[in-house]
C-alpha cells in the first residue's frame, strides 16, 4: 500500500464529507492535511505501521485518530469510513468532483438541481446547455467541463511523476535483488522527467531471464499479471499503473535504454538524421548496412550518430539534436546548485511546522538563504495574515537569525493578487520585504483579456520580485486558468520580476514548455517548493526536473546565486 494510494483515501474522504454537508469544516481541512502529509512523507507510510517508525501519530496533521485510519488502510488494503460515504453518497459524484475547476461545491450544487450522479450524464447536460440554467453557472463553466471530461479520459491512464516515482523507487529497489540481475534502469517518460507518465518500462540485463521475471510478477503490489516471459513481462499494480519488464542482451542495453527513453518525436527525428546518414538505429543498435556499429551503451549510440549524449528530459524534439550536432547543448542546471529555497509556509498561516522547523531544515539541506512566505489576507481559508501578523513574524525572524549561523532568513509573504490587479498588503509593509512574492488565488474563471490585465499590472508594482506559480494550474484536478503568458512573460522581462516554476508534484507550474519561452525571452526563474512542512522542501528536485526540461542552465536559476548576488538582482528588479 503505497503512499500515494493512502493520501488518495483520505483525499476522497475530505470531498466526500464536503458533498455530504455538515460536516465539520475543521475535520474535512483535517482529512487534506492527512492526505498532503502522507503524499510528502519520506519514508513508506506502509513500513511506518510494520516497524513503527517514524511514528505516525507523531507526525504533523495526523494523532492516533487519524495514525489507526492509516493502520487500517495498510492491514486490510480500504478503509472503512471511506467505504461507509461511498454507499451514501451516488459514486460517479466523486468522479465528478475530481473534474478540474468543478469540485465538491459545484458537483454537489448539479447534482442537487438536475440530480446528476455521473461524467456521461454530466457530459449530456453540458453539451445539451442544461447547466447554464443553474444559479452560479454558464456557458463559459458548460465549456470547461466538457473539456474536462475529455481530458479525464485522456489522463486516466496517467500518473503524476512524484506519485510514480513513490511505486516504482520500491519496486525497482525489490527487483534488484533478482539473482543475476545486473543492470537495471527505467526508461520512457519517467526517466525524461515528464510531469504525468503512462506505462513503465523497466529495462535489465541478466545473466538469465527467468529468474528476474520470476520476481517481478511475484511483487507484493502486483494486482494483475499481464504477460510473463524471458524477454517482456507486464503487470498492474495496485495503483493502477502498469509497469513492463523487458530483459534485453547487454550488447543492445544501451540502444535499448535510448529507444525506450523517447520521446516517439524524439526517435523518429533521430531515425530520420540515421537514414541520411545510411545508417539504421532501432532498439537493438546503429547499423551499418548488416553490421552492428554500436549499442552497448547509450553514449556509443550518440558516438554513432555524431551526435553528443542528450539528457533525457530535452529529448522531446525541441531543437535538441542540432544542438548536439552543433555542440551547443546546454549545461543544466541539477540541485546542487540551488543556493536557497524561496517561497514557504509555516504555522503563522496554512503550514504545518514552525518558523524555526523550517528554517533548521534548509540550514540541514545546505542553503545559504530561504524566503518566508506566509500567505496574506486575503487567503482566508489559509489563515492569512494582516500587516500587524507579518510584523510580529519578522520580530520572531529577527530573534532567530541571531542565534542561526550560516542561513540568512529573508522576509517575505506570498501577496495575493487581487481581481483588479492590486496587491493584497499595503506599501508600508510591502517595503518592509526583503522579497515579494505575489500570486492568483481567487476567481479563477476571469476571461483572458482580464486575467492577463491583473497579472500583468501586479508584475508592473516596483516592489514585486517573484511571480508564483503563475498559471494557476493543479494537475489532474484544476486546469491552468485562462492568460496571455507571452504578456506575462514580456511584463516580467521588462520590469525584471523572476517567474517562479512551483516544485510541488500537483503543480509544477511554470510546466516546462513556458519555462522554455521564458528562457528564451531572457526572464530569469526560481525553483521554490511552496513547502507546507519540512518533507515538502525535498519536492525542489521537481522543479529542477521542470527547470531542465525547459533548458535552463545554471545562470537561468535565480536561486543558484549565491545571497550578495541574489539581493543585487532584487535590487535591480525595484
Amino acid at each position: 500500500m503505497d503512499n500515494p494510494t493512502i493520501a488518495r483515501i483520505f483525499a476522497d474522504v475530505a470531498d466526500l464529507l464536503e458533498i455530504q454537508g455538515g460536516a465539520n469544516v475543521f475535520r474535512i481541512r483535517a482529512y487534506r492535511n492527512a492526505a498532503r502529509t502522507v503524499e510528502s512523507l519520506g519514508a513508506s507510510a506502509e513500513a511506518a505501521v510494520r516497524t513503527g517508525e517514524p511514528k505516525l501519530d507523531e507526525l504533523p496533521g495526523i494523532g492516533k485518530d487519524l495514525a489507526g485510519k492509516i493502520k487500517e488502510i495498510v492491514e486490510t488494503g480500504k478503509l472503512t469510513l471511506l467505504e461507509e460515504l461511498k454507499r451514501q453518497i451516488p459514486e460517479g459524484l466523486l468522479a465528478m468532483m475530481r473534474l478540474p475547476g468543478l469540485g465538491p461545491k459545484r458537483a454537489k450544487l448539479i447534482h442537487g438541481e438536475l440530480g446528476i450522479d455521473n461524467l456521461d450524464a454530466l457530459d449530456a447536460a453540458a453539451r445539451a446547455g442544461k447547466l447554464r440554467a443553474i444559479k452560479g453557472l454558464g456557458p463559459t463553466i458548460e465549456s470547461r467541463i466538457v473539456k474536462s471530461i475529455a481530458d479525464a479520459k485522456i489522463r486516466s491512464a496517467r500518473h503524476r511523476l512524484a506519485d510514480a516515482e513513490a511505486v516504482v523507487g520500491p519496486y525497482v529497489a525489490y527487483l534488484k535483488k533478482a539473482p543475476g540481475l545486473q543492470r537495471v534502469e527505467v526508461a520512457g517518460s519517467y526517466r525524461r522527467r515528464a510531469e504525468t507518465v503512462g506505462d513503465i518500462d523497466i529495462l535489465v540485463t541478466a545473466k538469465k531471464a527467468g529468474p528476474v521475471a520470476d520476481r517481478f510478477v511475484a511483487y507484493p503490489d502486483v494486482r494483475q499479471v499481464l504477460a510473463k516471459g524471458d524477454t517482456r513481462s507486464s503487470v498492474v499494480l495496485a495503483s493502477g499503473l502498469q509497469v513492463d519488464l523487458r530483459v534485453v542482451p547487454d550488447a543492445s542495453y544501451g540502444a535499448a535504454l535510448y529507444y525506450f527513453t523517447g520521446s516517439k518525436a524524439h526517435n523518429v527525428a533521430v531515425r530520420t538524421e540515421a537514414v541520411r546518414r545510411k545508417l539504421k538505429i532501432n532498439e537493438y543498435g546503429v547499423f551499418q548496412g548488416a553490421r552492428r556499429i554500436a549499442g552497448r551503451t547509450e553514449e556509443d549510440v550518440f558516438k554513432a550518430m555524431r551526435l553528443r549524449w542528450i539528457p533525457p528530459e530535452l529529448r522531446e524534439n525541441r531543437g535538441e539534436i542540432d544542438a548536439a550536432a552543433s555542440g551547443a547543448l546546454p549545461a543544466l542546471v541539477t540541485v546542487k546548485d540551488i543556493r536557497g529555497d524561496l517561497q514557504m509556509h509555516t504555522t503563522d498561516s496554512d503550514g504545518k511546522q514552525t518558523l524555526d522547523e523550517m528554517a533548521e531544515a534548509c540550514r540541514a539541506r545546505g542553503y545559504a538563504y530561504m524566503a518566508v512566505t506566509d500567505h496574506s489576507k486575503a487567503v482566508r481559508v489559509a489563515g492569512g495574515l494582516e500587516a500587524t501578523g507579518f510584523r510580529r513574524q519578522y520580530k520572531e525572524i529577527d530573534k532567530l537569525q541571531k542565534r542561526l549561523r550560516g542561513l540568512t532568513l529573508l522576509k517575505s509573504a506570498e501577496v495575493d493578487i487581487l481581481d483588479d490587479g492590486a496587491l493584497d498588503l499595503d506599501e508600508r509593509i510591502l517595503a518592509e520585504m526583503d522579497v515579494v512574492v505575489v500570486s492568483v488565488h481567487s476567481k479563477f474563471g476571469m476571461s483572458r483579456a482580464d486575467m492577463t490585465r491583473r497579472i500583468v499590472k501586479a508584475v508592473q508594482h516596483p516592489r514585486v520580485n517573484i511571480l508564483a506559480h503563475p498559471t494557476g494550474r493543479l494537475i489532474g484536478r484544476r486546469e491552468p486558468y485562462e492568460v496571455d503568458m507571452e504578456a506575462v512573460v514580456k511584463a516580467a522581462r521588462d520590469c525584471g520580476v523572476l517567474l517562479e516554476i512551483n516544485a510541488q508534484p500537483h503543480r509544477l507550474d511554470l510546466n516546462d514548455a513556458y519555462v522554455y519561452m521564458a528562457r528564451e525571452a531572457g526572464v530569469k526563474l526560481v525553483v521554490s517548493t511552496d513547502a507546507h512542512r519540512v518533507a515538502e522542501l525535498d519536492y525542489m528536485r521537481y522543479g529542477v526536473d521542470q527547470a531542465r526540461r525547459g533548458w535552463c542552465e545554471k545562470q537561468d536559476i535565480a536561486n543558484t546565486l549565491p545571497l550578495a548576488k541574489f539581493r543585487k538582482l532584487l535590487a535591480k528588479s525595484t
